[in-house]
């Protein structure tokens, strides 16, 4: 980011959170004192930390090229967290690290935070923006989880990219009581849902807001001939 002076950028970071978050009912007061504590400009590519604080994604971009990724717009970032209702004690699992932003304000309302990133470059960014800000409860993984990681039961879940349906692999990630919100469709319709397992084999839906956003990236599928 070009930053003439700090009070700049802090006026900037005031008005993201008065026009951008607060309109998309960002009203939790946890949430809104985060997004002052953790510099969203740290963990924007450096050739595009002038958008740090703009209602738009923002490319990742990074020096050894394009990574095809996002970070998503303030708003939804913000709006994501704050549906999670993150207490002290909560484990998370994140589906998407990308910069590594998100994972930083999770890990700020959790006890721990495993985050899994498909992209090795972009698991590297994560680590180096998560060790400058000084965070030590995430756990930065590399490989594919959008249908679950590893056999560990977690009290909340969040997927940072889109998925056609909810997989079975993440919503039996939860423990009793635990929520998952990830945003679900295709474009132009898509929805943020809130899922909350309420026994061993049950679940309950809420959806939250219509929203547009680039699918979670998986690993391809092989296909083999006989």
């Amino acid at each position: 980011m070009t930053v003439a002076t700090l009070p700049d950028v802090e006026h900037a970071r005031f008005n993201m959170v008065e026009q951008q978050i607060r309109p998309w009912d960002v009203l939790d007061q946890g949430v809104l004192a985060l997004l002052s504590t953790v510099k969203r400009e740290e963990f924007v590519p450096p050739a595009l930390r002038s958008l740090a604080f703009v209602d738009t994604e923002i490319p990742l971009r990074l020096e050894s090229g394009d990574t095809g990724e996002f970070m998503l717009p303030p708003k939804i970032e913000a709006r994501l967290l704050q549906e999670l209702n993150l207490k002290p004690t909560d484990s998370v699992l994140e589906i998407g690290t990308g910069s590594g932003y998100q994972a930083a304000l999770i890990a700020h309302l959790a006890h721990s935070v495993t985050t899994v990133e498909i992209q090795p470059r972009l698991a590297d960014f994560a680590k180096a923006n998560l060790k400058r800000a000084g965070i030590t409860n995430v756990t930065v993984e590399v490989g594919d989880g959008s249908n679950g990681w590893g056999s560990t039961e977690y009290d909340a879940i969040l997927v940072t990219g889109s998925l056609h349906d909810v997989p079975d692999g993440l919503k039996y990630q939860l423990r009793v009581g635990g929520r998952l919100v990830l945003i679900v469709g295709q474009a132009p319709a898509m929805t943020a849902r809130i899922i909350t397992r309420t026994t061993a084999a049950s679940f309950e839906t809420v959806s939250l807001f219509e929203t547009v956003v680039k699918p979670l990236r998986a690993a391809p599928v092989s296909k083999f001939k006989f």
